[in-house]
């Protein structure tokens, strides 16, 4: 199987668990992989360069020894000014990504990273910031596997949810159901116990785990409740 055969044959009628690396313990990286692995559908990791996005994060090194000891497919979320682009999917597919998500906002790069990426033989989705209009994704749903919308400002720990997430988010779902192909509808960003239901009766098919996961007392219950929702 491929690496976008991975994340093409994800489960579908149920919300996905995509486990953010940036809020594992760093120090312990090793023991919260296998901590997770039993309820892991995907791996994300956040690439940022601290101009695109005010956190400098994670690094294909990093991505390459989680690739190679975590059983579930890994998503890198590029978070990177138009220069750097082409040079982290490179490095990021040589470390075993099975998906790279770029920005709508690196048009000026996004029909050369889509097909760099696509070269590699591995799924591309793109993201959203939380001001950006919905309907700039509606002309790269042919060519992507996942679609992603920020919920909170980028590359920010720990904030609150935008009020406007699940509107943002139906609009997306609408534009994906008119596209005739599965395109998976992720929220990242202000994912609370609170807010997971809304975001998943607004169309979320996949949302990204931090404290929310890492920090539950019994990570299997909080699991449980998930798939429920």
């Amino acid at each position: 199987m491929t690496p976008a055969d991975r994340i093409r044959a994800l489960p579908e009628g149920r919300l996905l668990a995509e486990f953010s690396l940036w809020s594992a313990d760093l120090l312990n990286m090793g023991a919260d992989l296998d901590r997770i692995a039993p309820h892991a559908d995907l791996l994300h990791a956040d690439a940022a360069d601290g101009h695109f996005a005010p956190a400098l994060l994670l690094f294909p090194d990093l991505v390459a020894r989680v690739a190679a000891q975590s059983p579930a497919p890994v998503h890198v979320h590029l978070m990177c000014a138009d220069a750097a682009i082409l040079s982290q999917i490179d490095q990021f597919a040589d470390a075993g990504a099975s998906l790279i998500t770029l920005h709508v906002e690196n048009e000026g790069v996004a029909e050369a990273a889509l097909d760099r990426i696509a070269g590699h033989g591995l799924a591309a989705g793109m993201a959203l910031r939380v001001e950006t209009p919905v309907d700039r994704a509606a002309r790269w749903l042919p060519r992507i596997d996942m679609l992603t919308l920020l919920g909170t400002a980028i590359g920010v720990k720990g904030q609150g949810l935008d009020p406007a997430a699940p509107g943002r988010l139906r609009a997306a779902a609408r534009l994906i159901a008119g596209a005739g192909r599965r395109v998976i509808l992720a929220a990242d960003g202000g994912i609370r116990e609170g807010t997971v239901p809304a975001l998943r009766a607004a169309g979320a098919e996949t949302v990204v785990l931090g404290s929310l996961a890492f920090g539950a007392p019994d990570l299997a219950a909080r699991m449980a409740w998930l798939r429920g929702v």
